[in-house]
């Protein structure tokens, strides 16, 4: 037979190195995946990354074409652009040149309602001696008033010249100027949007798009158009997620540590700690969901690897002096020499047969509560066939 040796551990450092008080299975995922979307429509004209890619945190993954955003942040430009103009024109007032042009105007008015003035006296002084007609003074009456009327306007558009337009014209303009910037605004920033930058700096996880492909803002089908680019994660932030039946929730809380290891690589070890407990358990499933952080997770370590976790006790806390009990060495023996609640001790050639009580199982091997004292040797793997006090030879090499 080969044998084993139980091994004795003062009460501190058991302590120290914590028992297993359950052991769970899920699955290793990203802390936090991002699925990259477009906030704008358009065309794929370059993508820069593969799956696969490390990228930083503000580098460009994908350019949409935006030769239609261009026009539209042109088309901005040039309409406040006018609007601005128009309110310099208003502020300004008129210039020298146009109020000397209007005063003229109105001096020109004033001479022909003077002339008109002398006709129309004149041609009543004839009506009235019967040398002209009625309709001569008609006619007269007539230019005269139409002098009239044309001097008060002339006069209003010189006043204008003069004071320029109300404050409440050049508010309106001033409005529609801010109105122009908002839209202009809105062009920069779609335009903008056509680079699509890394948010954070990570791995990319899955490229969604190629070359010439049609993106939009919402998610469509495999066939139609792409409702996300690229998606990534930070895979130094993992986390094992574990659904905890509903009967062992209990031996768990938040910041309890535990020892995560995955299929993939089982001698590999990392340490862990719980740091999300979903508020609500799962009724079909009867668990509760719980996450626990890498604490130093490495390029081996990949998204939706099956993952398990042995989750440690925590140490009570001793205060005042320790009793006998609290003294007392912890032993602890190999889950492979043990059979039925015995274990076989090989005593001068011979397998003696002893019932042991046993407790958690930790990283050193099975608790043994009672029935060994520690150093004892022990039948590793013992035989289904071997009996108490049978004779046996220890295996060579």
């Amino acid at each position: 037979v080969e044998t084993v040796r139980a091994r004795s551990i003062a009460p501190a450092t058991a302590a120290a190195q914590g028992e297993v008080i359950l052991n769970a299975t899920g699955y290793i995922i990203a802390a936090h995946k991002i699925e990259l979307a477009s906030k704008v429509v358009g065309r794929v004209a370059w993508i820069g990354v593969e799956k696969g890619d490390k990228v930083t945190q503000g580098q460009v993954l994908v350019r949409l074409e935006d030769a239609e955003y261009k026009a539209q942040v042109q088309q901005a430009k040039g309409g406040l652009e006018q609007l601005q103009a128009k309110l310099a024109e208003a502020v300004n007032g008129s210039r020298p040149e146009e109020i000397a042009r209007a005063n003229a105007d109105v001096q020109q008015a004033k001479a022909d309602l003077e002339d008109a003035k002398i006709n129309l006296d004149r041609t009543k002084k004839l009506v009235e001696a019967k040398v002209s007609p009625q309709r001569d003074l008609d006619d007269a009456q007539a230019k005269y008033d139409g002098a009239v009327a044309k001097l008060n306007s002339l006069q209003r558009t010189a006043d204008l010249a003069r004071i320029g337009i109300r404050k409440e014209q050049i508010d309106a303009i001033r409005g529609q100027i801010v109105q122009a910037e908002g839209q202009l605004a809105f062009y920069q920033d779609q335009l903008s949007n056509t680079v699509i930058v890394a948010p954070i700096s990570g791995t990319i996880l899955e490229r969604n798009v190629e070359r010439g492909e049609f993106v939009t803002t919402g998610f469509v089908g495999d066939k139609g158009a792409k409702g996300y680019v690229v998606s990534m994660a930070d895979l130094n932030d993992l986390k094992a997620e574990l659904d905890i039946n509903q009967n062992d929730f209990a031996k768990l809380s938040m910041g309890q540590k535990g020892v995560i290891t995955t299929d993939a690589f089982p001698d590999v070890k990392y340490d862990g700690v719980i740091d999300e407990i979903s508020p609500e358990a799962n009724r079909q499933k009867a668990t509760v969901q719980v996450k626990v952080k890498v604490l130093n997770p490495d390029s081996r370590l990949r998204p939706d690897m099956n993952a398990s976790v042995a989750f440690l006790a925590k140490a009570a806390p001793k205060t005042g002096t320790l009793s006998a009990a609290d003294q007392k060495p912890v032993v602890y023996a190999p889950a492979s020499a043990i059979r039925e609640g015995a274990v076989f001790i090989v005593v001068d050639g011979k397998a003696v047969r002893r019932g042991v009580k046993t407790g958690p199982t930790s990283p050193q091997g099975v608790m043994i509560q009672s029935g060994l004292i520690g150093g004892e040797d022990l039948v590793n793997n013992p035989p289904a066939d071997l009996k108490d006090g049978a004779r046996v030879t220890l295996k060579k090499g």
